[in-house]
C-alpha cells in the first residue's frame, strides 16, 4: 500500500505533504514521507502544464523552499524530519554500497540484478543506500539534481540547520552532519581497494614497474592520516594529505588499468574485468568524496556527487547494461583472435586470388565426399538424434580435414574477414580511410566469389562423376532416384529453403564465436606454454616435439574449434530444435550443391526439363548469398561493438561503394592488375 502511494502524484499536494510531516513517526513513514516529497518535486499534477525550459524539480523545489520561508512552523517539522532521517540512517552506505556490485563474478551479479527487478523495495530500512533506490527511480533525476543553483543549495543547508539539536559531539559533526559518514564511506573504499590491489588475482596481472612503490599497501595510513587532518580541522594537514592520497590513488589507478594490457595478451577473463572495473569505479568514488571534503564549494559537490550516484545507481541495477559491457568485452577478444586469420582470408592482388580458387577447389573435393557420406547416415535410417551426431562427425571431421590441408570453405570466411574490416572502419572519418575501407570491402567480395566459384566449380562435377562412374560398374548409381526426389523437394526456393540458409548463417557465425572463446581459454590458461614446459609431457614426447605441439595448438586451436563446432551444430541443432517444436534446418551452399550434383547424375538429363530442377539451382543461389550475408552481418556487429565503433554516417559510407561499383565493377569479380596491386600494397 505504501509504495502504491509514490506513483499518485495527484493525492499528494504541497499542503498535504507539509502537513503529514512528523519528526516523531516511525522510521519507516519517515523514509515514505521523503519517497513521496521527491515524488511531488518530480511529477506534475493531471492538469498541471511545464512547458517552460527550467526542469518542472528545480521549480517545485523553489516553491517548496518559498513556502517554507514564508511558513516557519512547516520548516521546523521538515528540518527536524530530514535530519531525524539522516541520524537514525546508515548514511556511509550511500557512499560505500550505490553503484557497486555486492557480487565479484558475472552470472551472481546478473541474478542478484534480476531480483532487484522482480522483487519490490521497501521504504522500511535504516539503509541509506537501499532507500535510494525509492528515493529517485528514474534516470531523469541525474539532470535535475546536477540543475541545482548554488542559491537553492545554500537555503536547503539553511533548512536543515533549523531543526538539528542544540548541542553536537565535539568533533565538528553538527556543522557537518555529512562529515562522519562521508569519513567512514572513504576509509571503507579505501580499504576496498587496497584489498582488491593486494589481491593475487589482479596483482599478478598488473605492470610490475607500476607497483614497485607499493600505492596500495599505502593507501591505508594515508587514509588514516586525512581522516584525522579533517576531524581536527587542520587546512593545512589536509591539503598535504589529501595531496598524498590523491598521488597514491593516481598509481593505483595507473596500476589497475596495466591489468586490461596483461589480458589483451594473455586472454580475456569477465570476471577480473569485472573486478578491475569496479576497483577503477571505487577509485573514482574516493576521489568525488575528497572534493566535498576539501572543496571550497562543498554543496556543489554534494550536489554533483547525489547526482553521480543516481547515475551509476542504474547503471549497476541494469541488467542491459551488465551484459553489454561483459559482451563488449569479449566481442573484443574474439574479433582480435578472428582477425588475425580473417586477414589470410581476404584476397588483394591476383596470386591471392588464385591460392583463393585453388584451396576452395580443394575443399570442394572434400566436400565431395562428405555429401556421400551424409547420403550415406541417412540410408542408414537412425533416430533423428544419432542420425543428426553421426552427420556431425561427417561435416567435423572434413571441415577438419579441410582445415588441416590448409583449404577453403567459402561460407566460413566472413566470420574471419568482419573483424578485419572493422579495423578499417575505425579510419573512415578522413577520405583516405573511407577509400581504403571501399577497397576491403571490394577485396572481400572478389575473395567470396572466388571461394565459392572454387567450392561449387570442384564439388558439382566430382560428385557427378562419382554417380557416372558408379553406375557405369555396378549399373545403377550410389544415390538413387528416391534420395533424389527429396533433394528435389528440399532444396527448392518454393520452399523454406531462405529460413533455414539464414539460420545457417547463424551457425557459421556462432562457430567463429566458439573458436574464439576456445582461443581465448587457450591463451587465458597458458596452455602453450604448459605443453612446452610441463615435465610429464616434455618425459613423454621430448622437449622438441613437446614445442613444436605447443605451437602447432597455438597455430590451431581456433580452427579445429570452429570447424568441430561449425560440424556438430550442423548436424545436431536441427534435431534437438525439432524436439522442442521448432523444424529448423540446415542449408550450407556447397553441401546443398553436392546434394543437387548427385540428383543429376540419379535422374539422367531429364532432370534439366523439370522446374524443381531450376527451383533447386535458384534455392543453392539464395543460400549462398544467405549463408554468407548472415553470418558476415553478425560478425561484423560484433567486430563493431568490440571496438566500440558507430557507423554515424552510413549513408556516406553506403554511397561510397556504390560509386565504386558503379565506376569499377570489376574490382568486385576480378582481381587487380598487378600495378594497381603493387600500389595499394605499398
Amino acid at each position: 500500500m505504501a509504495l502504491l502511494g509514490l506513483r499518485r502524484s495527484v493525492a499528494w499536494d504541497l499542503t498535504a505533504l507539509l502537513n503529514a510531516a512528523d519528526p516523531r513517526a516511525e522510521m519507516a513513514a519517515r523514509n515514505l514521507w521523503l519517497a513521496r516529497l521527491l515524488e511531488w518535486l518530480r511529477h506534475p499534477a493531471e492538469r498541471e502544464e511545464a512547458a517552460v525550459q527550467t526542469p518542472l524539480p528545480l521549480l517545485r523545489l523553489k516553491h517548496l523552499l518559498n513556502v517554507l520561508d514564508r511558513h516557519p512552523e512547516h520548516a521546523l517539522k521538515v528540518s527536524r524530519l530530514l535530519n531525524s532521517i539522516w541520524r537514525d540512517l546508515d548514511a556511509a552506505s550511500l557512499f560505500v554500497d550505490v553503484g557497486f556490485a555486492p557480487r565479484v563474478a558475472f552470472w551472481p551479479e546478473f541474478f542478484h540484478r534480476l531480483g532487484q527487478h522482480l522483487l519490490p523495495s521497501t521504504a522500511d530500512t535504516n539503509d541509506l543506500a537501499e532507500l535510494f533506490k525509492l528515493l529517485f527511480p528514474e534516470e531523469s533525476d541525474e539532470q535535475w539534481l546536477l540543475g541545482i543553483d548554488a542559491n537553492s543549495l545554500l537555503r536547503l543547508e539553511r533548512l536543515l540547520e533549523v531543526g538539528k539539536p542544540e548541542a553536537g559531539p565535539a568533533d565538528g559533526s553538527r556543522a557537518k552532519p555529512w562529515l562522519q559518514p562521508m569519513l567512514f564511506g572513504l576509509t571503507a573504499l579505501v580499504s576496498a581497494v587496497r584489498s582488491a590491489g593486494l589481491n593475487g588475482t589482479l596483482r599478478r596481472r598488473m605492470s610490475t614497474a607500476l607497483l614497485t612503490a607499493k600505492p596500495f599497501e599505502q593507501l591505508a595510513s594515508a587514509c588514516d592520516a586525512l581522516t584525522l587532518a579533517v576531524q581536527a580541522d587542520d587546512r593545512a594537514a589536509t591539503l598535504q594529505a589529501l595531496t598524498f592520497l590523491r598521488a597514491l590513488l593516481d598509481a593505483c589507478r595507473k596500476a589497475a588499468n596495466s591489468v586490461p594490457e596483461h589480458l589483451e595478451q594473455f586472454g580475456v577473463s569477465v570476471d577480473i574485468m569485472f573486478s578491475v572495473e569496479q576497483l577503477l569505479a571505487r577509485i573514482q568514488r574516493i576521489e568525488a568524496l575528497l572534493d566535498c571534503l576539501a572543496g571550497e564549494h562543498p554543496q556543489q559537490e554534494l550536489a554533483r556527487l547525489l547526482a553521480a550516484l543516481v547515475r551509476v545507481g542504474h547503471e549497476r541495477r541494469s541488467i542491459r547494461t551488465l551484459f553489454a559491457r561483459h559482451y563488449s568485452l569479449l566481442a573484443r577478444k574474439v574479433a582480435e583472435r578472428s582477425a588475425e586469420t580473417g586477414e589470410h582470408y581476404i584476397t588483394r592482388d591476383r596470386a591471392d586470388y588464385r591460392v583463393m580458387l585453388r584451396h576452395a577447389a580443394g575443399g570442394g573435393a572434400i566436400i565431395a565426399g562428405t555429401t556421400f557420406v551424409k547420403f550415406l547416415v541417412m540410408a542408414l535410417g537412425l533416430s533423428a538424434l544419432w542420425a543428426g551426431f553421426w552427420a556431425g562427425i561427417n561435416y567435423a571431421m572434413s571441415f577438419l580435414i579441410i582445415h588441416l590441408l590448409h583449404w577453403t570453405v567459402a561460407t566460413k570466411q566472413p566470420a574471419m574477414t568482419a573483424p578485419a574490416m572493422a579495423q578499417k572502419l575505425q579510419h573512415i572519418e578522413s577520405e583516405g580511410g573511407l577509400e581504403s575501407f571501399v577497397d576491403e570491402v571490394a577485396n572481400l567480395f572478389r575473395s567470396q566469389i572466388a571461394g565459392i566459384l572454387g567450392n561449387l566449380a570442384v564439388v558439382a562435377p566430382v560428385v557427378l562423376g562419382v554417380q557416372l562412374l558408379w553406375r557405369a560398374l555396378f549399373g545403377a548409381p550410389l544415390v538413387g532416384p528416391a534420395q533424389a526426389d527429396y533433394v528435389l523437394h528440399g532444396l527448392t526456393l518454393l520452399g523454406p529453403t531462405v529460413l533455414f540458409a539464414a539460420f545457417t548463417g547463424v551457425l557459421l557465425f556462432a562457430s567463429s564465436l566458439v573458436a574464439g572463446w576456445v582461443e581465448n581459454w587457450f591463451v587465458f590458461h597458458r596452455l602453450e606454454s604448459a605443453i612446452a614446459w610441463n615435465p610429464s609431457i616434455i618425459n613423454r614426447l621430448g622437449a622438441n616435439r613437446a614445442a613444436r605441439w605447443a605451437r602447432w595448438w597455438r597455430d590451431n586451436i581456433s580452427g579445429v574449434a570452429a570447424n568441430v563446432a561449425l560440424g556438430m551444430m550442423l548436424g545436431l541443432v536441427p534435431p534437438v530444435l525439432a524436439f522442442i517444436g521448432l523444424p529448423l534446418d540446415v542449408r550450407h551452399v556447397t553441401l546443398s550443391t553436392g546434394q543437387l550434383a548427385a540428383s543429376v547424375g540419379a535422374l539422367g538429363l531429364g532432370i534439366f526439363h523439370l522446374s524443381a530442377f531450376w527451383w533447386c539451382v535458384a534455392g543453392i543461389a539464395a543460400t549462398g548469398l544467405l549463408n554468407l550475408g548472415v553470418s558476415f552481418y553478425l560478425a561484423l556487429k560484433v567486430a563493431l561493438r568490440s571496438r566500440g565503433i558507430r557507423l554515424a554516417d552510413r549513408s556516406r559510407v553506403t554511397a561510397a561503394i556504390w560509386q565504386r561499383l558503379r565506376q569499377h565493377p570489376r574490382s568486385f569479380f576480378l582481381p587487380p592488375k598487378a600495378e594497381a596491386a603493387t600500389q595499394d600494397k605499398a
